[in-house]
């Protein structure tokens, strides 16, 4: 049997076409595995220089809280803690599904490794930059962008002027500003990232979100990671490792969501009987002061009426009064104040 060049050349065209593509593995799963590694510290190093625009060398990679959690906490955060050349402490932390307090977390965690990295008696100079960064796949906090900085800086409440280091101590430690003191934070929303590059920093955005690097990305430590994180290169029991991980991952964050979503119409809920109830006191209320009014109004009446009958009352004994004086009989003062005569008797007889 014979092949001819073009029936070759199908065939191959055909093997091309169907070649399958296999995906990055996810970052969280890099950091956990791969990126501890310092034949792999490129890929972090390259997201580093990206992120911070400044080129950044890892000395070591140090002991990080989520090598101290149970197994399914460490499948929902995932976090790597390294020091650079340069002896700043950089928190790079990836988590998964929703945690309402986790602005305290990123606080707690800074505070702790700054009290961690300095001994007692020790000068205060020899305080460590620390750099926060928060990789975010759940809705944190309430914005709109994609890339959140958080610096420290003092501005003059009446002068509005922003405090700086003074030219001594510019030379002693080395740095330009308050903010290059204080602790540093980076938050990246994934979820609110759109899949538009704007800079090379949105290529590591797009990876991050996708697991995929585009043939066209050209930002720091990508081609790095395109070629070491191939989800085909890694060996076969830590493949199927990994394909547990992203069917756990998948479960706990579906888990996460319904719970979230149930917790969620469990209070709309709860503030629409609230509601309801605010409406039914505003009712009951408005209804309440309604039905006083109402009733003091006729009680007012009723007493004012009866106040005027008392008044007419007197009027008439005092008149009753004076025509007795003037000399009129009984018989005569009821006929002409068309009173009954017993009444004028009985007028006359407690006035006496």
């Amino acid at each position: 049997m014979s092949l001819n060049f073009a029936t070759i050349a199908k065939h191959c065209n055909i093997m091309k076409k169907s070649k399958k593509h296999y995906p990055l593995v996810r970052f969280d799963w890099a950091m956990k595995k791969l990126l501890r590694q310092k034949a792999n510290f490129d890929i972090l190093e390259g997201f580093l220089s990206e992120l911070l625009k400044e080129k950044v060398r890892i000395t070591r990679v140090l002991e990080s809280e989520s090598n101290k959690e149970a197994e399914t906490d460490k499948y929902n955060r995932v976090d790597i803690f390294v020091e650079n050349e340069k002896g700043e402490l950089l928190i790079i932390e990836i988590q998964n599904t929703q945690e309402y307090d986790y602005f305290h977390r990123i606080l707690y965690g800074v505070s702790k490794t700054i009290t961690e990295h300095i001994s007692q008696g020790d000068s205060y100079a020899k305080v460590k930059k620390v750099i926060s960064i928060t990789i975010a796949y759940f809705p944190l906090g309430d914005g709109k962008d994609y890339l959140y900085h958080g610096t420290t800086n003092f501005i003059g409440v009446h002068k509005k002027d922003r405090l700086e280091l003074s030219p001594k101590q510019r030379q002693l430690y080395g740095v330009s500003t308050p903010a290059d003191l204080f602790p540093e934070y980076w938050l990246l929303k994934i979820g609110n990232f759109k899949d538009k590059l704007k800079e090379t920093f949105d290529e590591w955005m797009y990876f991050l979100k996708n697991a995929e690097v585009l043939e066209s990305f050209t930002a720091q430590g990508l081609p790095e990671a395109k070629e070491k994180l191939d989800e085909m290169r890694l060996p076969e029991a830590e493949r199927q490792a990994y394909q547990f991980y992203k069917r756990f991952l998948r479960d706990r964050v579906s888990e996460e969501y319904n719970k979230q979503a149930a917790m969620e119409e469990r209070l709309e809920q709860l503030d629409a009987v609230k509601a309801m109830v605010a409406k039914g006191v505003a009712k009951g209320m408005e209804e309440g002061i309604a039905k006083g009014i109402e009733e003091g109004i006729a009680k007012g009446i009723e007493e004012g009426a009866a106040q005027e009958r008392a008044k007419a009352e007197s009027e008439k004994e005092q008149m009753i009064l004076s025509m007795v004086a003037e000399g009129f009989s009984a018989q005569q003062i009821a006929k002409i104040t068309q009173k009954p005569l017993d009444e004028v008797q009985a007028i006359l007889a407690k006035n006496k």
